[in-house]
């Protein structure tokens, strides 16, 4: 909509907030003027030549509103008893579903609820069973697992503790039968109250800045041979001596190192 500024004449255009906001008065940003944008309102401009809009002729009495949209319900309650009253045998109009407060729901609703219940559901079995190494080393639920287990003759994985794993010794030394190879071994114990899995070893050669220069990782079946073995674990309080045979890197590797995962 277009509205003009009775002093210098400039055309603006405005928003119907910018109407409301300032019950129809506006000011004018050339000369500083506040006038009634209303008096000159239109919702269009005219094709011909501007110089001025045409003003609206002011009413003594205000126009009365004869096409009603919408009477919301608290409205109604509000009404004067003898306009609410409604004559016996009259029939009394009934509001649009969109304006009913309250609404039965539908089948398709019910099943959307339904459905996303069905997902929630879903994820969280997800997440679980992607967390469920975490789980089973957990020592509680370890503990409610575990006679359940029992019950459906199942076998939980081994545990796995990190923290509980001591390197008692270690040693490096040339390969006496492959040229350019070392042997590095190792004594490992199981501090833990219960048997764990056995780690993946990760072996490390540096130079004298501690620079790395080569590294590993051995998996249980690269270090031990026994299938039975590896799925016994490391029972608590045993101790077992690691060999690893790997790639000599030269003379400047002088310092080694290990880490469990």
């Amino acid at each position: 909509m277009y509205t003009q500024c009775p002093q210098c004449l400039t055309i603006y255009r405005v928003e119907e907030k910018d109407l409301a906001a300032a019950h129809g008065h506006g000011r004018c940003n050339h000369c500083d003027s506040v006038f009634d944008m209303l008096a000159t309102l239109t919702s269009q401009l005219p094709l011909e030549s501007i110089e001025h809009l045409p003003a609206h002729v002011a009413q003594a009495d205000p126009p009365v509103l004869g096409a009603p949209v919408l009477r919301p319900q608290s409205a109604r309650a509000e009404l004067p008893a003898a306009a609410a009253s409604t004559p016996r045998g009259a029939r009394r109009g009934t509001l649009p579903t969109f304006a009913r407060s309250h609404r039965t729901p539908s089948r398709g609703n019910r099943g959307w609820l339904v459905a996303s219940a069905v997902l929630l559901l879903t994820l969280g079995a997800q997440i679980a069973w992607s967390q469920r190494a975490n789980w089973i080393d957990d020592g509680r639920v370890r503990n409610l697992l575990e006679p359940l287990c029992a019950k459906l003759h199942c076998q939980l994985p081994l545990r796995h503790d990190i923290a509980s794993l001591e390197l008692l010794s270690r040693d490096i030394q040339p390969h006496p039968s492959v040229h350019d190879a070392l042997i590095i071994s190792a004594t490992l114990r199981n501090d833990a109250p219960f048997a764990q899995a056995w780690p993946t070893v990760e072996v490390a050669l540096s130079d004298l800045d501690d620079k790395p220069i080569a590294m590993r990782r051995f998996l249980p079946r690269d270090y031990l041979a026994d299938a039975r073995a590896i799925n016994q674990g490391i029972a608590a309080g045993a101790s077992s001596s690691l060999v690893f045979e790997v790639v000599d890197p030269g003379h400047n590797a002088v310092a080694f190192e290990f880490r469990f995962e």
